[in-house]
């Protein structure tokens, strides 16, 4: 509880003055580049529901059907961490002027070695970009995983899900929704059922359990 409340110091400390993240990177270019590409030949609707973070986004491939009568925009891409939504999000979030943005990413950043408090810091930068262009967006940011094969970083994995828990209640227009719990089983461990033989990505299994939770917060 006292490194919580450390790191929330920490974080909340600097929420105001948070910027994007002052590095690029063009790793990615070909990805966005190919979601621009689709959008000149079939534009997709403005105002929709925008799914915005990692693979873990890009692999749902069954979304639209998931979420029926919802228009919903896809645009994981990658490997991607949570600044490389910042530092893309002019590409891939804003033009759409989206009513909602769900994200999904950090964990890959928690992985690379990267701190609770810097993903947290990413998380802010995003949100504060996006609303500086639309301040009316709302914002949902998807608890981060506990996937099999990163067993090492569930502390960290924990913690930041918690840090940025706070920092949405802070903002009413961000909610943090946890569809992470419902992947464990009553012991609170991993159900391989639900992933992939990689032990990191879902089955449409898992997708279906995020789906259930998901859906109620989609509603205009």
């Amino acid at each position: 509880m006292l490194r919580l409340l450390a790191l929330l110091f920490v974080v909340t400390g600097f929420a105001a003055d948070v910027a994007q993240p002052a590095f690029s990177s063009a790793k990615y270019d070909k990805d966005i580049a190919a979601f621009e590409a689709a959008d000149k030949a079939n534009p997709p609707p403005p105002h929709a529901v925008l799914l915005s973070g990692a693979s873990t986004f890009r692999r749902w491939t069954n979304y639209a059907e998931a979420f029926k009568g919802y228009p919903v925009i896809n645009r994981g891409f990658g490997g991607s961490e949570l600044y490389d939504s910042v530092f893309y999000a002019d590409r891939v979030v804003l033009p759409y002027h989206p009513r909602l943005v769900v994200v999904y990413a950090g964990e890959n950043d928690l992985n690379a070695g990267q701190s609770p408090s810097t993903v947290v810091s990413h998380f802010l930068a995003f949100t504060k970009k996006i609303h500086a262009r639309q301040p009316s967006a709302k914002i949902i940011f998807l608890a981060i995983k506990e996937s099999p094969v990163r067993a090492k970083i569930r502390n960290q994995v924990l913690l930041t899900n918690q840090l940025i828990a706070a920092e949405c209640a802070r903002d009413p227009r961000c909610q943090f929704v946890d569809v992470a719990t419902p992947l464990l089983d009553h012991q609170g461990q991993t159900r391989p059922e639900l992933f992939r033989p990689d032990r990191l990505h879902l089955l449409p299994a898992g997708y279906a359990v995020w789906t259930k939770i998901l859906a109620p917060y989609l509603q205009p």
